[in-house]
């Protein structure tokens, strides 16, 4: 399979504490020679003064100062790297249990998830908790480093007894890519060379992997949605009578002449111009930022949404989500929160809890309806004003949500509509 080089891949690292992705990531870069001498300096310096033998790969990774002197990561730091082949974004998500929500964020544009197993414990809780978000999320790939092979003697049956446990849960997600990759971040086996240690897995390097990963867009290209973010109307006697709407496509494509409807009031029109950076164009496209004209002067204002008239959202005030809780907070009973949907603000409220993920059994719980943080849980949220939506499966950008605590505005919540 021919690779284009200019081909961008984002994936995410999740896995327990002290799994060793913070390693992982600094062997990943440092064996691809993606450090540059700064760098390169820097971490060598605070490495020796720490008393370490040779560099300390985890600090490529742990940028923040305060992070270094404690000896945690604890953020999703996002790092970028090049090799020949293709272009990389890597979203590093921190272990412990209360930073769960961060994977959340690392992994929602991420076109693959590298899963992290210590090879001593294998598959754990958090193993499961981050698996079933990646299948969420829709990410269309897992790469599953079975880490820290080197403490178990590279033992072969180690490793598959780790598959076995993997695959025992794993059946459940709507995860249609797993692969397995025995490693050992900290000695380098199986991360951008191959190992001598393990002759007998004759798989890919996780590097090679990821080079050659297929990356589909996640760009829906057939639902054409335009979330108006802003009217434009200059004050200017020149374009006095202009008035256009921006935005972001969020998908699809628009052009010219095009029959279009706003929501959510239903009235129609036709596409009279298209703006990008002060050029007129014919088209436009997800994810271009733009400004629309229509033919006939109708009311539009920030959140409606302009869309083919024959191809349109559910506009909906009430409707289901998975909901994963991000806050330390308990949710409050039919307290109001404030949903963010593309570019519309909404006051809501969660009306029912329909029931919650067992993340060790993947069963569903329709006794428990406290939200806590880190739950995942079907609930049914109202709104006061209705909202355009897509499943979540069929576009990304439309079909999530954040909700917002009115009182702190803190985000509280993130949801994918079903």
């Amino acid at each position: 399979m021919k690779i284009n080089n200019n081909q961008l891949l984002r994936f995410t690292t999740a896995g327990s504490v002290d799994d060793g992705k913070s390693t992982l990531i600094g062997r990943l870069l440092f064996d691809s020679k993606s450090i540059f001498e700064d760098q390169l300096e820097s971490v060598s310096a605070t490495s020796e003064r720490k008393g370490h033998d040779g560099v300390d790969l985890a600090l490529f990774t742990d940028g923040l100062k305060d992070e270094r002197e404690q000896g945690i990561t604890i953020d999703v730091a996002y790092r970028y790297f090049t090799t020949p082949k293709r272009k990389f974004i890597i979203a590093d998500t921190p272990g412990h249990i209360q930073y769960t929500r961060n994977m959340v964020t690392g992994a929602s544009t991420a076109n693959a998830a590298v899963i992290l197993i210590d090879a001593r414990h294998g598959v754990i809780e958090q193993t499961k908790r981050h698996s079933f978000i990646a299948s969420l999320l829709n990410i269309p790939h897992l790469i599953v480093c079975v880490n820290k092979m080197d403490l178990v003697e590279y033992s072969e049956e180690r490793f598959n007894e780790i598959i076995g446990q993997f695959e025992e849960f794993s059946s459940k997600l709507l995860v249609k890519d797993v692969r397995f990759i025995p490693i050992s971040a900290l000695l380098g086996d199986n991360v951008v060379n191959r190992s001598e240690n393990m002759d007998w897995y004759q798989g890919g390097t996780l590097l090679n992997i990821l080079e050659t990963l297929h990356i589909s867009s996640d760009i829906n290209k057939i639902d054409a949605r335009f979330p108006v973010q802003t009217v434009l109307r200059p004050q200017n006697d020149e374009h006095r009578d202009y008035r256009g709407y921006a935005g972001r496509v969020a998908s699809g494509i628009y052009r010219v002449g095009d029959e279009v409807a706003v929501l959510p009031s239903g009235f129609t029109s036709r596409i009279k111009s298209i703006n990008n950076g002060g050029d007129d164009i014919e088209e436009a496209y997800a994810p271009m930022s733009i400004a629309i004209t229509l033919e006939d002067d109708i009311d539009v204002s920030r959140g409606d949404m302009i869309v083919k008239k024959n191809n349109q959202p559910e506009a909906e005030q009430e409707f289901d989500i998975m909901l994963c809780w991000l806050h330390n907070e308990p949710a409050r009973p039919r307290a109001k929160y404030t949903v963010m949907h593309t570019t519309n603000e909404q006051r809501a409220m969660i009306k029912e809890v329909v029931y919650k993920i067992d993340i060790n059994s993947y069963n569903r719980n329709t006794e428990d309806k406290d939200l806590t943080m880190n739950d995942i849980s079907r609930v049914k949220v109202r709104t006061t004003r209705r909202l355009m939506l897509d499943s979540y499966r069929d576009n990304r950008n439309t079909g999530s949500i954040i909700l917002i605590d009115e009182n702190t505005n803190e985000t509280v919540a993130a949801g994918m509509i079903i």
